[in-house]
């Protein structure tokens, strides 16, 4: 679920910053009056996420404006497939058009994605999470599309877990000394997890008492010898320029047998969906 206060405050900083000082061009072209309808449809088959954001960006310039969902967030939409209409003042319709398209197909976008990771690694025990690589302002949104995709939330923020990545552990004189700073002022309730890039860091990590570690850009033989050494007493994350396929596939990484795989590419380059508004 979505915190409706956060949403809010982000659509409507979108808002002013699409509105500035008014729309001249609808403003100029379009009577006050005047009342339109029109449909949301699917340019290109996706998974449908945000419905509910773009419904809100109507809601908040008009409460007027009627706003019927045909699909819910998760469903997937076939090219031409009609996902939503709206009818109401014109002005006000075209007002939020743009801003209401670019946080519904941008969610889109990423639930499609993140499904297509997801689907190259069912039967498998592996799960695909996101990261932090998101749109600054637009978290909430980029890590709730993730999910609708079958994917999960890694941390939120850097306050949700320990992370001790190469510059931590350069910083603080090596990966030991590192998690034991950590575990000595933070609170016991908090996961601590370690990059690392060998298996020698590996063993440094789990001895050191890590609870996750993240094997970061390690080959595939790499990677079956760190959860052949790790006998499933520390979770194991595998990250670093994962692709559906290729020769760091998802599938391929996934049969190593890590638990997780994070991809910074379900939001930090993500495709939007094409989705287009047309009034009848």
């Amino acid at each position: 679920m979505l915190d409706n206060i956060i949403i809010d405050r982000i659509i409507k900083n979108a808002l002013e910053e699409d509105l500035g000082w008014g729309d001249v061009t609808t403003d100029s072209i379009i009577a006050d009056t005047s009342i339109i309808k029109g449909n949301f449809i699917a340019k290109e088959e996706g998974i449908v996420c945000g419905i509910e954001v773009c419904r809100r960006v109507f809601e908040i310039l008009d409460e007027s404006i009627g706003f019927q969902a045909h699909m819910r967030d998760g469903q997937k939409a076939g090219k031409g497939d009609i996902i939503a209409e709206i009818s109401g003042n014109a002005r006000s319709i075209l007002k939020g058009e743009r801003t209401a398209l670019n946080f519904f197909q941008r969610m889109s976008g990423i639930a499609t994605l993140t499904s297509k990771y997801v689907s190259e690694i069912s039967g498998l025990k592996t799960k695909i999470a996101d990261t932090r690589k998101t749109v600054p302002g637009l978290r909430i949104l980029d890590k709730y599309s993730v999910k609708v995709g079958g994917g999960f939330n890694h941390r939120f923020n850097l306050s949700d877990m320990v992370l001790i990545k190469d510059n931590h552990i350069k910083a603080a004189g090596g990966i030991a000394p590192a998690v034991a700073a950590v575990k000595e002022k933070c609170s016991h309730g908090l996961k601590v997890e370690v990059e690392v890039e060998s298996i020698k860091e590996l063993m440094e990590a789990m001895e050191a008492g890590a609870d996750i570690v993240m094997l970061d850009n390690m080959t595939l033989e790499m990677m079956k010898e760190a959860v052949s050494i790790a006998e499933g007493k520390v979770l194991l994350e595998a990250s670093g320029n994962i692709t559906i396929d290729g020769e760091r596939g998802v599938r391929a990484v996934a049969e190593t047998g890590v638990d997780i795989i994070s991809a910074g590419s379900l939001t930090n380059s993500v495709k939007a969906m094409d989705i287009s508004l047309r009034f009848l």
